[in-house]
C-alpha cells in the first residue's frame, strides 16, 4: 500500500509540486500513488523521502491478502 496521499495532505503539498521537486513525471508519480507501480527505484524512493521528510516505511506499507 502506498500512503503518498496521506503524506502529501499532511505536508500541504500537491502531487504536481512533488513531481517537480523530485524531478519525476507527473504520470509516473500518479502510477505510484494509485498503487499500480510494479517497482520503484531506490534513488526515486530516496528523493521522495527527502522532499517529504519521511522514511520509506512512512510511504510504503504492507497488507497481506
Amino acid at each position: 500500500m502506498i500512503k503518498l496521499d496521506e503524506l502529501l495532505h499532511q505536508r500541504r503539498m500537491t502531487l504536481t509540486e512533488l513531481a517537480e521537486r523530485v524531478d519525476i513525471t507527473l504520470a509516473n508519480l500518479s502510477i505510484l500513488k494509485t498503487g499500480k507501480a510494479k517497482a520503484i527505484r531506490f534513488s526515486t524512493l530516496e528523493s521522495i523521502c527527502a522532499v517529504l521528510d519521511c522514511q520509506p516505511g512512512d510511504l510504503i506499507g504492507y497488507q497481506p491478502d
